[in-house]
């Protein structure tokens, strides 16, 4: 039973960290939905959808936690929410599929999917690889948020993606620029003290 995870396939960056156990992965999933619900809370409130570092915690918890772990960890965030923890932007919660941004908290789920397994492959650990890793995981939560934005507010595709999108580019190329600096580091911080620790 020790050796039971939810860790598939190649080590991320949080198996360098802690070693790979069924505790572990409640404990990283878990963190992830913290961080997820805190970088929630720092918002520009823009409308009809509000920019705050949320989109950041989850492509972060994704590579960092890798696809089954970090999809999970989103999950858990949006049941949180529904079911009344006030986890989502501006401590609210509720239905919030229902509303027009419902859409990309779908999307955090797939998104986080997407870029942990590109973490498993080690497009996390050079800046180029790293920006196309954040830059697709920000194109998955685009393309499931903008279409039901449009539908909820009964506006077109194009029209949402220009209130629901655009907007948002610069501050998520950013975001890609701070994580492609970010993980590279810590992957290389890592790799040091594990040496050290061998030797």
């Amino acid at each position: 039973m020790s050796n039971l995870t939810l860790a598939l396939g190649r080590p991320t960056l949080a198996d360098r960290i802690v070693s790979r156990s069924l505790v572990a992965d409640i404990l990283l999933i878990t963190a992830g939905t913290a961080l997820t619900a805190l970088s929630a809370q720092i918002i520009v409130p823009l409308q009809p959808v509000p920019f705050t570092m949320q989109t950041f915690a989850v492509l972060l918890v994704g590579t960092a936690m890798g696809p089954m772990r970090g999809a999970i960890s989103m999950a858990l965030y949006m049941v949180l929410g529904l079911v009344g923890l006030p986890v989502f932007a501006g401590l609210s919660s509720g239905n919030a599929l229902l509303l027009p941004t419902g859409g990309y908290l779908v999307g955090f789920v797939l998104a986080a999917a997407l870029v942990g397994w590109l973490a498993q492959v080690e497009w996390d650990r050079k800046f180029l690889k790293a920006i196309v890793t954040f830059t697709a995981g920000s194109l998955v939560i685009y393309a499931v948020g903008a279409p039901w934005l449009a539908a909820s507010l009964g506006i077109s595709l194009t029209d949402a993606i220009g209130v629901g999108v655009v907007p948002f580019l610069v501050g998520d190329a950013l975001k890609a620029l701070l994580a492609a600096g970010l993980l590279p580091l810590a992957w290389f911080g890592v790799s040091k003290l594990r040496s050290k620790s061998d030797s």
